[in-house]
């Protein structure tokens, strides 16, 4: 069971990561992340193409490019060209992740991941409940 302070922080957090999805180019769906240790905000990140490449993550048709990194993968790499470490900190998602970003997430030492929006495949999820980090869904309407 969370704590009632547990959760104003977590309310907090993923409204934070709403803000920052809003960022993203991306026409299709924005993305927030941010990864939280020890109460301070350590990185954060939106899905959009690498630094470099051009802002526009669909191509003509309206598919999403190849190219494109989500969000929680912009954050990790984000702390793995810092001197921070993700070991045993929490990762804020407005959309819960997909499974090639859950293998990032388990082996990037995230212990804890809050997200808001289920994605459609929920194997990331099922992945990280394996791994034996904590999941929460967080419905901050009800919050």
């Amino acid at each position: 069971m969370i704590s009632k302070k547990q959760l104003r922080y977590d309310t907090a957090y993923i409204r934070m990561a709403q803000e920052w999805a809003k960022l993203s180019h991306c026409q299709r769906k924005q993305v927030g992340a941010l990864i939280v240790k020890d109460r301070m905000i350590i990185s954060d990140g939106y899905n959009g193409t690498p630094t470099g490449f051009e802002n526009q993550c669909e191509d003509e048709e309206g598919f999403t490019k190849w190219h494109v990194l989500h969000a929680e993968a912009n954050a990790i790499l984000k702390v793995a060209r810092s001197t921070q470490s993700c070991e045993g900190a929490t990762l804020y998602l407005t959309m819960s992740p997909c499974k090639e970003c859950s293998k990032l997430i388990h082996q990037s030492g995230i212990k804890r991941l809050v997200y808001r929006d289920a994605y459609s495949d929920t194997s990331g999820v099922d992945f990280l409940k394996k791994a034996g980090v904590d999941v929460n869904q967080l419905d901050i309407d009800n919050a």
